[in-house]
């Protein structure tokens, strides 16, 4: 491998359709602006920007604020990052 060079490139991030279906699916809804600021409670930084970028797939989003934004969505990271099917994470409410 050249100096410099990475082994492979992340040109999106996994969870950002599934925020943008967690936003729609919560009960009642969420808007960016909310789930921002229901993120900000759990302990983190987080915009209406940042949460368009991250449902635009733009930003990336590190483990802790995937934590945080499974908590607030009422689902699992896994189910963040496509791992669980929707059916399977609404049911286990």
């Amino acid at each position: 491998m050249e100096k410099g060079k990475r082994m492979f490139t992340i040109e999106r991030n996994l969870c950002g359709e599934r925020v943008r279906l967690g936003r729609a699916l919560h009960k009642p809804p969420l808007s960016q602006e909310q789930l921002a600021a229901k993120v900000q409670l759990e302990g983190l930084d987080m915009t209406k920007v940042m949460i368009s970028k991250i449902e635009s797939g733009v930003r990336h989003v590190c483990d802790a604020e995937l934590r945080a934004l499974a908590r607030v969505l009422g689902v699992s990271m896994e189910w963040l990052v496509g791992d669980e099917d929707v059916m399977k994470s609404i049911f286990k409410k």
